[in-house]
């Protein structure tokens, strides 16, 4: 069942990512965005990790993701120009992407079969020390990164007004 649903969301993954660089809208692109943070958090609950799936959902899908669409809708981006793209990327590009992915294949497929199974290891750590550290020991890198985005809207803001309303 586990492998099942890994191959429906790496599906999801792959094709969110894929719709995400074909898109010429950035909301569109923030849509596919958030169904590939999604699509990871259900694989980081595959694999156990559930601290890691409900950070991904709260923080990357969450947060991050509408501070994006916000900029993107204050800035009021214009329709974008539409190009068929270079002739030598299509003709270059492609046939180097399926090489380079099988390449990467061959090599993982080989490293797996020297090494056997990946192992889990037997020291999980608790969700209090996890925690502690994360709020305790990291609590500036934390508000720091929260001042940093605060500072980013607002750079978007002054960017985005208008020339008569200053």
């Amino acid at each position: 069942m586990h492998l099942i649903l890994f191959i429906i969301f790496a599906g999801f993954c792959l094709a969110g990512a894929i719709n995400l660089l074909l898109q010429t809208h950035p909301i569109n692109s923030a849509l596919s965005l958030i169904v590939v943070m999604s699509s990871l958090a259900v694989l980081y609950l595959l694999l156990g990790a559930e601290f890691l799936a409900i950070a991904q959902i709260i923080v990357y899908a969450g947060a991050v993701m509408v501070l994006f669409t916000f900029v993107v809708m204050l800035l009021n981006v214009g329709e974008e120009e539409k190009t068929h793209g270079s002739k030598a990327a299509k003709i270059i590009g492609f046939p180097a992407i399926v090489a380079a992915f099988s390449v990467l294949t061959t090599v993982i497929l080989a490293i797996q079969n020297k090494l056997g199974g990946v192992k889990l290891s037997d020291g999980v750590t608790p969700m209090t020390e996890l925690s502690t550290v994360l709020f305790r020991d990291m609590l500036l890198p934390f508000e720091l990164t929260s001042v940093l985005i605060l500072v980013a809207i607002l750079g978007a803001v002054a960017l985005a007004r208008k020339e008569g309303h200053r």
